[in-house]
C-alpha cells in the first residue's frame, strides 16, 4: 500500500529498463508497491487488459487505474503523490522542457544505438552499431554538464526525471559492456557520466531495485546468439536462391 491507502500494483519484467524506471521512481519517491512479474511470450490477461494499446510493460495500476509507458508513469507520480519526496520534474516551465528533451533522447539515440547493435549481423552492422552507442554517450555527457550545472544528477543536487530516464538502463550499461566488449561511460571519455553512473548506483533506493547484472549479461549473450543464428539462417537462405 502507498500513502494514503492508495494501492499501486506494477506490470514489469526484470530485463526491462523501462519497468526498472517505474521501481526507481517508486523507491525514490518512499511507495510501496506490489510486484507483478510478466512473461511477454505468454502475456497475462491484466496486462492485455491494462494496456490494450501496446501489451507491454511497464503498467502502473494506482487504485485500479492502468497507467502506461514508462515517463508517462514517472510524471505521473509526481502528479497524484506530490508530497512524496522531492519533484523529479522542475519547477520552471523551461527546466522542464530540457528535462523532457534529454529523457526522449535517451530512448530515441543511446536506446535505439543498442537494439542496433544486439541485432546487427554484420561486422559493419556491429561497427556503425559501436560508433552509435559511444556518439549518444558523449552527447550526454553534455547534457549532463549543462544540466547539472556541477552539481552530482542531471537534476542538481537530487536525482530528477532525466537521473531515473538514463538510470533505468544503469544495470544494463554494465551488461551491455561486457556482452559487447565496450566502455560506454568511460572516465576518459565521458568522466561525467563515468562518475554519475557509480554515483548512483550506490544511492540505497537504486540499490533496492536494481537488477543483477550478472542475469542481464546472460539475457544480453542470449540476444545476441539469437541475432547470429538469424544473420546465419538468412545467409543460408541466400546461398540456397543464388
Amino acid at each position: 500500500m502507498a500513502v494514503g491507502g492508495d494501492e499501486l500494483k506494477l506490470l514489469g519484467m526484470f530485463s526491462s529498463p523501462f519497468a526498472l524506471r517505474v521501481k526507481l521512481a517508486l523507491s525514490f519517491k518512499g511507495l510501496s508497491f506490489q510486484y507483478v512479474e510478466e512473461d511477454l511470450r505468454n502475456k497475462s490477461e491484466l496486462l492485455v487488459v491494462s494496456n490494450p494499446v501496446h501489451r507491454k510493460v511497464p503498467v502502473l495500476i494506482h487504485n485500479g487505474l492502468p497507467v502506461c509507458e514508462s515517463m508517462v508513469i514517472v510524471q505521473y507520480l509526481d502528479e497524484a503523490f506530490p508530497g512524496a519526496g522531492a519533484p523529479f520534474l522542475p519547477s520552471d516551465p523551461y527546466d522542464r522542457a530540457v528535462a523532457r528533451f534529454w529523457a526522449s533522447y535517451i530512448d530515441e539515440k543511446l536506446f535505439s544505438a543498442w537494439v542496433a547493435l544486439f541485432a546487427a549481423k554484420t561486422e559493419e552492422e556491429k561497427a556503425e552499431g559501436t560508433k552509435q552507442t559511444l556518439a549518444a554517450a558523449e552527447t550526454l555527457e553534455g547534457a549532463l554538464r549543462e544540466c547539472s550545472k556541477g552539481n552530482p544528477f542531471f537534476g542538481g543536487d537530487a536525482v530528477g526525471y532525466v537521473d531515473v530516464a538514463l538510470g533505468g538502463f544503469a544495470a544494463w550499461v554494465h551488461a551491455f559492456d561486457e556482452v559487447h566488449g565496450l566502455r560506454q561511460f568511460d572516465a576518459a571519455r565521458t568522466p561525467l557520466l563515468a562518475a554519475w553512473l557509480a554515483r548512483f548506483g550506490e544511492l540505497d533506493s537504486a540499490k533496492a531495485v536494481m537488477p543483477d547484472v550478472g542475469r542481464l549479461v546472460e539475457r544480453g549473450k542470449m540476444m545476441q546468439a539469437q541475432a547470429a543464428a538469424a544473420a546465419s539462417t538468412a545467409a543460408t537462405a541466400a546461398a540456397k536462391t543464388s
